[in-house]
């Protein structure tokens, strides 16, 4: 039996094939159908005519189909759906592999790179990944550049030289080559086909989303966390600076709400990078803020008969848990947080920026600073940090623990190896790790029992709290969007209101 058999088996292909006829899209992104006929691979939800079960074989990655000699569907363009749910569910090796694979890490160290964050040897990392996804790690970044490439290609006016550069090909003629086998078209013909769009200094880029996609909360939670200098927000819109592996840039996404559909449906996010090669790793790092691969579907099918619960997810269709750019500022700004109100906390925040973040230009007013990184903030001295002193040590504790690799934020180690190396850091308790969790390493099972925001949107919903969070474990795999629930109960819509939203209550963090 050939590998692609043995994948095809484990993918079940009656479930599979039930999926394809009724082109569900909460499969896109989980599994690639190919058609040995036609000689191409979609998403399960294309809307071409459903191809007979006989001619079809099912594929758990886009650079599996490809692998096989499959060619994407110019009509559905599977290889641009969202990445599998299951990756954040599960959490498993190869998952967060992919997460750092989408990143860019391969491009930028290599396949011992990506092996070393993960904790493997390159060859057993190898062997997990084709297990899981049909293909090595070197065949899932090429995947993700090709895809890359493909969206500048057709929404650009970049020059194809550029678009290489920016996608993580090492040649031009790599580039071609790529695109022409994945594609069957070349990159002139592709952007032909869509026409050519002009960008000045930015690119603009579509993300894929599933939908429902509830815009307008996310953007009231990213508008009332903001710290001066590092993020601004409009109407329908967020922006922040972001500290990539070459240099700044900036990202600005229009954020409304989505409503269920069975097309495509897509977040535009406009990017300033300082130099192109960053692409890759601000488009992922812009997803994971956005939480762009939850299945809002299977999310708020498991609410749909809790009394509590329920309701919210009604009213609220497709709420994400927002995410984070940087696993090490998201860390930084939850010890800051720490027994203040957000306001306060985004305050501090804010000074600790201007005097420590490195100064950036931008065409986005307000823009001003990146987020200190660990390495600067292990050498401050913890008595100046505008904080209580034991706060401030804390703080600078963890930032040398972050610097030094002592705790990795880069979503490739295992999550409760990373809780537990947090708590052996003196001053940060189980608030702060499950909200590092929650944010930097887009755990769905989290919730903070101890938190005063929690509590206090239970008392506004006429519940009894002690009552509520003994049973919290019915909310499981899905935790951390209960929470989110919960707390969007309390939030704004434009200025912050309640200043104990997500207030951390630990005693060991005082």
């Amino acid at each position: 039996m050939t590998s692609t058999s043995r994948l095809d088996d484990r993918l079940d292909r009656e479930s599979c094939y039930r999926a394809v006829k009724s082109r569900d899209r909460r499969f896109d992104g989980v599994f690639y159908t190919a058609v040995r006929t036609t000689g191409i691979y979609c998403r399960p939800s294309c809307p071409a005519r459903t191809p007979a079960y006989r001619n079809v074989t099912f594929h758990p990655s886009a650079a599996s189909a490809q692998g096989a000699g499959y060619r994407a569907c110019k009509r559905c363009l599977p290889d641009a759906t969202p990445g599998s749910p299951d990756w954040d569910v599960a959490a498993t090796a190869a998952g967060r592999a992919m997460r750092l694979i989408a990143d860019g890490v391969v491009d930028r160290e290599g396949v011992d790179g990506l092996a070393r964050r993960v904790g493997y040897t390159p060859r057993h990392l190898s062997r997990i990944l084709t297990t899981e996804l049909g293909a090595g790690p070197l065949a899932l970044a090429r995947a993700r550049r090709a895809q890359t490439a493909r969206v500048l290609v057709e929404t650009t006016d970049l020059s194809f030289a550029d678009i290489a550069f920016a996608s993580g090909f090492s040649s031009i003629r790599q580039f071609n080559d790529t695109i022409r086998e994945v594609y069957a078209s070349s990159p002139t013909e592709l952007r032909g086909r869509r026409g050519r769009r002009s960008t000045t200094g930015t690119v603009t880029m579509r993300l894929g989303v599933r939908t429902p996609f509830a815009g307008r909360a996310l953007l009231d939670f990213l508008a009332y966390h903001l710290v001066p200098g590092v993020e601004v927000a409009g109407p329908g819109w967020y922006a922040r600076t972001l500290d990539l592996p070459h240099g700044p840039g900036t990202v600005r996404v229009e954020l409304t709400d989505l409503p269920h559909t069975p097309q495509a449906a897509f977040v535009s996010a406009t990017f300033e990078l300082a130099d192109l090669r960053d692409t890759t790793a601000a488009v992922e790092r812009t997803r994971r803020l956005l939480d762009a691969d939850c299945d809002p579907l299977a999310v708020a099918q498991h609410f749909t008969g809790d009394p509590l619960v329920g309701p919210l997810a009604r009213r609220h269709p497709g709420l994400r848990v927002p995410g984070q750019v940087d696993g090490d500022e998201t860390a930084v700004r939850a010890v800051i947080g720490q027994q203040v109100s957000v306001v306060g906390a985004c305050t501090v925040a804010g000074r600790i920026v201007a005097e420590h973040g490195r100064a950036v230009s931008s065409a986005i007013p307000g823009l001003t600073h990146l987020f200190p990184d660990a390495a600067t903030l292990a050498e401050v001295d913890p008595t100046t940090l505008p904080m209580p002193r034991s706060r401030g040590r804390a703080l600078v504790g963890l930032a040398g623990a972050l610097a030094d690799g002592t705790v990795s934020l880069d979503r490739g180690p295992d999550r409760h190896a990373v809780r537990d190396a947090l708590l052996a850091l003196p001053g940060i308790g189980p608030w702060t790790a499950d909200y590092v969790a929650l944010r930097a390493l887009a755990d769905p099972d989290v919730f903070l029992p101890t938190d005063l925001g929690v509590r206090n949107a239970l008392v506004g919903l006429g519940a009894d709290p002690t009552a509520v969070l003994a049973e919290q474990d019915g909310w499981r795999p899905w935790r951390s969007y209960a929470l989110m629930h919960l707390w969007n109960t309390l939030m704004p819509p434009t200025a912050p209101v309640d200043d104990q939203l997500g207030t951390g209550l630990d005693s060991k963090e005082n």
